[in-house]
């Protein structure tokens, strides 16, 4: 069913927080700084793969993101929904399933055997193409996909995301430059507000991830190595 009406912005933005804290996909250490995929520390981490196991909270996103991409982007904006590999391949089901659209998959890098393909599915020449991953840290990774996409005479315009973290400035503009727009549900600034209103973690735990959120790049220079 094509979802058409749902809540503003900003509640939907407190309801994913809410719903990411709910599950435990939320996790602040300021003690303990995890370490990122980049090799710097974190005292933030987040894994949206585990809505894949709650179905009434799967469903409420998958509703708020597909309302979220036709308010911004158009009710008609799009004929293909692309999944990145491999987190953004379910969300991206569910939203082509919404949509009512096509759904194809991006590969990181082609499969090295067969066609050699990097896209899986069918995805034609002049299709409008939405990118749809789990989250967005600095954007850069959504850059490969978006390639790919286009290098098959598509186009790619648009990348819809349940998380952004919200906290590298020059994000959105990265994209931008790439002739990209982010969508996105709800960023670190959200889920700090709904943590604290919850009571969800302590006082000294939630300074210190505002700390690192306020200016992330001088907290992971501060600690790396």
């Amino acid at each position: 069913m094509i979802p058409t009406a749902f809540p503003s912005k900003e509640e939907i933005a407190r309801l994913t927080a809410r719903a990411l804290l709910e599950i435990k996909a939320v996790h602040f250490n300021a003690r303990e700084p995890f370490t990122l995929a980049s090799g710097l520390p974190s005292p933030t981490y987040i894994d949206c793969r585990k809505l894949i196991s709650y179905p009434r909270i799967r469903s409420a996103l998958m509703d708020f993101l597909s309302v979220t991409v036709m308010r911004e982007a158009g009710f008609e904006a799009f004929d293909n929904i692309a999944g990145g590999e491999t987190a953004g391949i379910p969300f991206a089901a569910l939203v082509a399933e919404r949509l009512a659209l096509p759904m194809t998959y991006v590969r990181k890098k082609p499969k090295g055997y067969g066609r050699n393909a990097r896209i899986e599915g069918a995805m034609t020449e002049g299709q409008r193409v939405l990118l749809v991953e789990d989250l967005t840290t600095d954007g850069g990774s959504k850059l490969s996909f978006v390639d790919a996409i286009r290098e098959t005479g598509a186009t790619c315009g648009h990348t819809a995301v349940i998380f952004y973290y919200g906290i590298f400035k020059d994000t959105e503009e990265k994209l931008g430059a790439h002739g990209v727009k982010l969508h996105y549900l709800c960023t670190w600034w959200d889920v700090l507000a709904e943590a604290r209103a919850q009571g969800a973690f302590d006082e000294e735990t939630l300074a210190g991830v505002e700390a690192f959120l306020n200016d992330p790049r001088a907290w992971q220079e501060a600690r790396k190595g």
